[in-house]
């Protein structure tokens, strides 16, 4: 299927998740990711910050569990057209913008491109780590920046089915997919499964 018509699907089966279900979902996908990726103190978790009226992973859970062990936490903001990565801190305040999106008020962008981890909003990911976003390509750029060595990870409510048939160019798959229910890992071969 082509990108748009995942993109509209994929809206729409968020849409019909209770409250109740995307709680209980995220749970589960944290617990995955726990499970997976190993948190110390001092590593470095870019993590967007998730926006409840769009039935998103709840990422609260995640940043409370970095706080707590002393990770170093960044959350994309837009700035100029670019996504870039703020540091915040446990008690950083955070203001609503113009999409609804909470972030930090400093436009300051840390330059920091060496992340353990990158947890990233997606709407669909594909059994190769094609990942579907909101459209902009804010992730696609900020990918392309980073250092390779940084572990892309995709956190979805709904397992892979479709392909994606128009990946582009200058696509970035993701190296990790965590669902309720399992942790996907696309390597050069076929997609891992680490239930």
């Amino acid at each position: 299927m082509k990108k748009s018509e995942l993109r509209e699907l994929y809206l729409d089966k968020k849409s019909n998740l209770t409250c109740e279900e995307v709680s209980a979902f995220s749970k589960s996908i944290f617990t995955n990711f726990l499970s997976q990726f190993p948190l110390n103190q001092n590593q470095k978790i870019h993590c967007f910050l998730s926006i409840p009226e769009k039935s998103e992973v709840d990422t609260g859970l995640f940043l409370k569990a970095f706080f707590e062990i002393g990770i170093r936490v960044f959350v994309p903001k837009i700035f100029k057209g670019k996504l870039i990565s703020v540091e915040i801190k446990r008690k950083t305040p955070l203001l609503k913008n113009s999409w609804g999106i909470l972030e930090p008020e400093s436009n300051e962008d840390s330059k920091t491109k060496d992340f353990d981890y990158v947890i990233t909003p997606l709407l669909y990911c594909d059994a190769q780590g094609n990942r579907v976003g909101y459209g902009k390509g804010f992730y696609d750029g900020f990918f392309s920046e980073i250092e390779s060595s940084a572990i892309k990870i995709g956190v979805s409510f709904f397992p892979p089915e479709e392909k994606v048939d128009d990946v582009w160019e200058n696509d970035i798959p993701l190296d990790y997919l965590v669902t309720p229910t399992e942790v996907l890992s696309f390597g050069s071969f076929a997609p891992k499964s680490t239930k």
